[in-house]
């Protein structure tokens, strides 16, 4: 797939901090630099959400590699395996987020983030109100809303990039983890 906006300039001390941090810029800004102020005022919430610690990061992270895999953005997911290596999270979990319900490395807790993620991602929504409850009771409510936020962000982010084209950018190979697929729903 192309990208359908084309990248633009950043700022060289801008670039030179991601290079630093990614190897590489990342496309995402490149494509909505054209709008700096849309590029900036995203760059910090993502900032300021990096930032929350009222949830487990493994859960977060696991859950935004669920919007990431639903929405079907595979920069997200490239990313997503890449910051788990450099937070060192269990990259076993990471490689099977995609495919989680066919999997057995997740505990219950974090089969229902998986959950929680994908039905946060449905249009409508599909969010019951047991998961909920299963999630309040195992993270309280001020990880329950970080998690909730945290997931939406997450559907800002992927929607974004997959609406621009924005694909794997090779982040992840840091990792040797393959970028999973889901797997194929019979019709």
């Amino acid at each position: 797939m192309a990208l359908r906006v084309p990248k633009t300039e950043i700022p060289t001390t801008l670039s030179d901090i991601y290079i630093e941090q990614f190897g590489a810029v990342p496309e995402p800004l490149e494509v909505t630099f054209h709008n700096p102020k849309v590029a900036e005022s995203s760059g910090e919430f993502g900032g300021k959400v990096a930032e929350w610690d009222a949830c487990d990061e493994s859960l977060k992270s696991f859950a935004h590699m669920a919007v990431a895999a639903q929405v079907g953005c595979s920069w997200c997911l490239d990313l997503g395996y890449f910051q788990a290596l450099n937070k060192d999270l269990d990259l076993a979990k990471a490689s099977q987020v995609p495919r989680w319900r066919e999997s057995d490395v997740f505990a219950p807790l974090e089969r229902d983030v998986l959950e929680y993620a994908e039905a946060m991602t449905n249009t409508p929504p599909t969010v019951t109100d047991e998961l909920s409850a299963r999630l309040l009771d195992h993270l309280g409510p001020a990880g329950l809303v970080e998690l909730t936020v945290f997931i939406g962000f997450s559907n800002f982010a992927t929607r974004g990039n997959a609406a621009f084209g924005i694909e794997s950018q090779g982040f992840s190979d840091a990792c040797e983890i393959p970028l999973a697929g889901r797997p194929e729903v019979a019709a």
